[in-house]
């Protein structure tokens, strides 16, 4: 398999598998969002589009970075969503990073969305589709973010078959500049527990799929046989 890690800017063109990494926090949220219930996740371009979002769907739910506005009733963080109740529900997601990334490879013809909650989920993924190039959109920090590169590096040696010890991996991600900037609440939006949940490797047995849909992206859960 022949893997390319590129920040956001440098897409020239849309990869023929794309694994969009963010794990601080949006696609960690997205895991969450499905375990709680959610069926889907609309990728938004922006506040404007998920507010016309809203105006046309009222019983959507509106998540986004940062402190929450009204109308947005819920924000990236997975600790202060894991306990909602989403049953059914249409989520829709915009966040600076993440929806970002994800968009930027729209007309890609397999577009997964990872963090270390989904990282074998999506490896199995790969592997079963039989993908001979994926690129790895790292979508921090324009590429340099060490939390989503260090994951897109595990999900890649996982994906060919290295077996990589995911520790290292996990260290990396816990000394990166988001998980300090999150651990000491900078940012706004924020629960003391996001960094911890964050880190927790496989805690979710799905992958997660975004394609086209009546000319939304959306993400969805997939699940991935285990073979043997």
């Amino acid at each position: 398999m022949d893997t390319r890690f590129l920040g956001i800017p440098e897409l020239a063109e849309a990869p023929s598998a794309a694994v969009v990494v963010d794990v601080m926090r949006a696609f960690t949220v997205a895991g969450w969002l499905f375990d709680r219930g959610a069926e889907k996740i609309v990728l938004a371009e922006s506040l404007d589009e998920v507010r016309e979002l809203k105006a046309r769907h009222p019983d959507w739910v509106a998540l986004k970075d940062g402190p929450p506005l009204p109308g947005f009733e819920m924000v990236n963080s997975p600790g202060l969503l894991r306990s909602a109740d989403l049953g059914g529900r249409t989520v829709v997601q915009k966040t600076t990073a993440g929806t970002v990334g994800a968009l930027a490879v729209k007309d890609s013809p397999l577009v997964l969305c990872a963090g270390f909650v989904v990282a074998e989920a999506t490896a199995r993924l790969l592997r079963a589709r039989g993908c001979d190039s994926v690129t790895f959109v790292v979508t921090g920090e324009d590429g340099r973010a060490e939390e989503d590169l260090a994951c897109a590096q595990y999900i890649a040696g996982r994906a060919t078959g290295a077996g990589p010890d995911a520790a290292g991996f996990l260290r990396r991600a816990a000394g990166s500049r988001a998980a300090a900037e999150l651990a000491e609440r900078v940012r706004e939006g924020t629960h003391p527990d996001d960094v911890a949940l964050c880190l927790e490797l496989d805690r979710f047995p799905f992958a997660m799929v975004a394609a086209p849909e009546d000319s939304l992206m959306v993400l969805r859960p997939y699940d991935v046989p285990r073979v043997g």
